[in-house]
């Protein structure tokens, strides 16, 4: 029997096999969470004009300190429509645009106000208090990368360079199945030998944050036929995710039928616990994931390679996963042979994030993950790894 890939082996085969899909353009408003496909350039300087960043009186700073008549207010909006004379001042609000001839502002606390004049007791520098035009960025100079999610800050971005639409990676059609004749959907009656079925609506919010429009089908029985109608349904998609049924045992029929319908098997087996059984194969261009049944082992293994695969689809430079560094609360007992995913709850202590393992590491314990926030990876060897040891982490979201 070949060995099990490593973590970093598995991903890079994942990868490997990931084109990603065509390009589309995509509103502002609509860019939440899209991935960029070429870079964003700036319409326009920002600012467009030099501004004030104070509430104050623009002034030329030769002219401080002294007594200067108010002879205008530059609100936001609406410049002040004439130079200003030397030997004068205007007042200014936050983000008025500076007019010509002032080249310093000095804050409205900093001033004696008396309504027709202004006392301005101190000297004051050339450029105090100015936002210079494009001082943030140029016209015509990148915004965002190519490559880069869409999170908020960066829309906001867009949106003050003057940038209406961008041009983002399709987002993949993603379908889920789960399978196993003695699942049954939340809120049903159990009969005896049967559980709730908790990997569907869990791998498709993950798959939906990660940019998929994800599709689930019914859940089957171990019946071949059964999954075989099922399986071909979901490689129409760009990704298929299934749960259950990889490993070896009679009822475990997804690799077989897979097989059947035309899908190459890049690998089955990674050496990390939970998550071990896990195969990843392609039909095409359709990346066929089959997930173990046991729920907190699906998790791991959709964190560590569907999510990436989906983020790499859309053009993602930076897929992931994408790991942190913190140091075990607690010491724990490495795995010899694999290495160990722990469910974790992360603080902030004086050396940094600190990770405590939850209590009940099963991989079918997902009620206890529920309470983690983070997966320590705890690399396998022998001993243990005591309370303090850097581990890298992954954020559960």
């Amino acid at each position: 029997m070949e060995r099990p890939l490593t973590i970093a082996e598995a991903l890079e085969h994942v990868l490997g096999a990931v084109a990603p899909l065509p390009v589309e353009p995509v509103p502002l408003d609509a860019a939440a969470g899209r991935v960029l496909a070429a870079p964003a350039r700036a319409r326009t300087d920002l600012p467009p004009f030099p501004s004030s960043a104070m509430d104050g009186f623009a002034l030329r700073a030769a002219d401080a300190p002294g007594t200067l008549p108010v002879v205008g207010r530059v609100t936001a909006g609406r410049p002040a429509g004439r130079p200003l004379e030397p030997g004068r001042a205007m007042a200014i609000a936050t983000g008025g645009a500076l007019p010509d001839g002032a080249d310093a502002v000095v804050p409205i606390e900093r001033v004696d106000d008396r309504g027709a004049a202004v006392d301005v007791p101190e000297a004051v520098e050339a450029g105090a208090n100015v936002r210079p035009r494009g001082g943030d960025v140029r016209s015509g100079e990148e915004v965002v990368p190519a490559g880069a999610v869409l999170a908020p800050a960066r829309l906001a971005a867009l949106a003050a360079a003057g940038i209406a639409e961008v041009s983002c990676g399709r987002r993949p059609r993603a379908a889920v199945l789960t399978t196993g004749t003695e699942l049954r959907p939340p809120g049903a009656v159990l009969g005896p030998g049967q559980i709730y079925e908790s990997n569907g609506v869990m791998l498709a919010a993950l798959l939906a944050a990660a940019g998929a429009l994800v599709d689930r089908l019914d859940s089957v029985e171990d019946d071949a036929a059964a999954h075989r109608d099922a399986l071909e349904r979901g490689l129409a998609a760009d990704v298929l995710v299934t749960s259950g049924g990889v490993s070896v045992g009679p009822h475990d029929l997804v690799r077989a039928t897979l097989r059947e319908l035309g899908v190459e098997e890049r690998f089955w087996g990674v050496a990390m616990r939970p998550g071990k059984p896990l195969s990843f194969g392609v039909r095409g261009a359709t990346l066929v994931f089959g997930l173990p049944g046991n729920p907190v082992s699906s998790l791991v293994g959709a964190e560590l390679f569907v999510r990436p695969a989906l983020l790499a689809l859309q053009g993602a430079a930076e897929p992931g996963p994408r790991w942190q560094l913190g140091v075990l609360a607690a010491s724990v007992r490495r795995n010899p042979v694999r290495d160990e995913l722990l469910r974790a709850r992360s603080t902030v202590g004086p050396d940094g994030v600190e990770l405590a393992p939850a209590t009940g590491q099963e991989s079918h314990m997902i009620v206890r993950a529920a309470a983690a926030d983070a997966l320590a990876l705890v690399e396998r060897g022998e001993g243990e790894a005591a309370a303090g040891t850097p581990v890298r982490y992954l954020r559960l979201a």
